[in-house]
């Protein structure tokens, strides 16, 4: 095999493309294929820093991590980050190239980097036995289509087979099958190879009548039905779509190693990015992680987060406005424990100077640690290393504040006041020694009788998660047919399903 390919699209957002992409990486990786994930455009306000300071979407670093590569730029050339609903940041090939309005984007400037985003690929299946490229969204977004660089535009210019996966567990998944394809032009739906159901529950052979169906109207089959897996924890693509309130992390099934339970709230602040810094401490047996947005839900919580967000100054005001602020100030007064992480370490602060984020210009912080921002044109993008409670630490900056830090006791790149914590770090509590020792700490300023379990690695669970992601689609994916698509590309003579796409405007 050499330059193999398959595009993974989706039904609807959250189908379970990423996940399925993951799969597949992780099972050919086994096989002994040499594959890399791509994923032409993306929007998402989780990202990750590569080696050489390239800012990338998390999923696809995920992705990278299924296929034992290590992730580049190539991986996702183009990165959207939310600011609002109606613009995003554009980061082209790991760094950022301006601020756009959606109209922006789609009429002009989409269309410039297809050449960009196809060099990538092309560079991908040269170095590599097989790419598993992911789409985004739906490819029947019928209004997109003449700008599209993820999903049929890349499809059809690279002669890739697509294999569309459909959630079955939110229902309707057979209309989805069809009318995705329907939906598409002749040209388009030539590559539509079949379909995946994902997230079945019950007796799969109830679900056969209904495929041969579909095999008789489209005349495409169905390359698996994937169970419901519970527990993956496998990184969200998307902080603006995803509703947090009262959303609980997964944890493990562990019980606590000591006496008591500790309690994280972690604040659903807007354009929350790098949720997934919490995943850690969801990892933990005897550690509970919410997304709380009311006060009173962080009354009975043993540490509070402020994540990231990629609107500082939007998210200290929805702070102020939710009663959120003045809880957080009580918190710091008593003396029970406060992370803030990069957005919401500068949320925490004394002072911010944002001529650049949100243009603001002047704005007062929290004042629970004495650090001055200023943003900075320029973004920070790195992978630092470094020390803290003792053990080595490893993270990753994606960050335009510049903290200046005024005092405090140090820890990483930001400080501590008592039991108030802030660092720009992201990942860093995936260090299994530095998590651990920051927990103890936590639970002796809030007065748990909690200890962290001795045996939890957080690397070690992320492998067992890719491998469980591999094993459904080695046990419950026609792995044959699928190897072939990813060798000899679209099967010839597919028919044509009306209506077809409507003309061009």
């Amino acid at each position: 095999m050499s330059g193999g390919g398959l595009l993974v699209a989706g039904t609807t957002s959250d189908a379970g493309k990423s996940v399925v992409t993951a799969g597949i990486c992780r099972w050919l990786v086994r096989q002994g294929v040499k594959v890399a994930p791509f994923k032409g455009q993306n929007m998402s306000l989780n990202s990750f820093v590569t080696r050489e300071g390239a800012e990338i979407g998390r999923a696809q670093a995920m992705q990278a991590q299924a296929a034992r590569v290590e992730p580049t730029a190539l991986m996702n050339p183009v990165l959207l980050k939310p600011g609002s609903d109606r613009s995003s940041q554009v980061v082209l090939m790991g760094r950022p190239v301006g601020e756009m309005s959606a109209r922006g984007y789609h009429g002009n400037r989409q269309r410039e980097l297809f050449e960009p985003v196809m060099a990538c690929l092309d560079e991908l299946r040269g170095s590599y036995d097989a790419v598993i490229c992911e789409g985004a969204g739906s490819p029947a977004e019928i209004n997109l289509r003449r700008t599209d660089i993820v999903n049929m535009g890349i499809a059809r210019a690279a002669r890739l087979p697509v294999l569309v996966v459909g959630d079955i567990d939110r229902g309707g998944v057979f209309a989805q099958f069809f009318g995705t394809t329907a939906l598409l032009d002749a040209a388009d739906q030539s590559l539509v190879a079949g379909y995946l159901v994902n997230k079945f529950r019950g007796d799969v052979t109830l679900l056969e009548p209904g495929l041969e169906m579909l095999h008789g109207l489209t005349g495409r089959r169905t390359y698996g039905v994937l169970p419901y897996a519970h527990g993956l924890g496998i990184d969200e693509e998307d902080g603006l779509r995803v509703s947090l309130r009262g959303a609980v992390r997964e944890s493990v099934v562990a019980p606590p190693v000591g006496e008591d339970v500790l309690r994280v709230a972690v604040c659903a602040v807007p354009l929350m990015s790098n949720f997934t810094d919490v995943d850690a401490l969801a990892a933990e047996p005897g550690v509970v992680v919410r997304f709380v947005d009311r006060p009173e839900e962080l009354a009975d919580a043993d540490l509070v987060v402020v994540p990231g967000t990629r609107g500082t100054v939007r998210a200290l005001a929805w702070l102020r406005e939710r009663g959120l602020a003045a809880a957080l100030a009580r918190r710091a007064a008593e003396g029970r424990p406060v992370l803030g992480v990069c957005g919401g370490f500068q949320a925490l602060g004394e002072h911010i100077e944002d001529d650049v984020e949100s243009r603001a210009g002047e704005v007062e912080g929290l004042g629970l640690l004495p650090v001055r921002v200023r943003f900075a044109r320029e973004k920070t993008l790195a992978r630092p290393v470094g020390e803290a409670l003792g053990e080595r630490v490893e993270g990753y900056e994606i960050h335009h504040g510049v903290a200046e830090v005024l005092g405090g006791e140090p820890f990483l790149d930001g400080c501590r006041v008592g039991s108030v914590w802030g660092t720009h770090w992201h990942g860093s509590l995936e260090g299994d020694g530095f998590r651990r020792a920051f927990l103890r700490q936590v639970a002796a300023q809030a007065g748990r009788r909690f200890v962290p379990a001795p045996d939890t690695c957080f690397g070690a669970l992320r492998e067992e998660q890719l491998d469980r992601l591999g094993d459904l689609v080695e046990e419950h994916a026609d792995t044959g047919g699928l190897l072939r698509l990813i060798e000899q590309g679209p099967p010839e003579g597919l028919p044509f399903v009306p209506p077809g796409a409507p003309a061009a405007r």
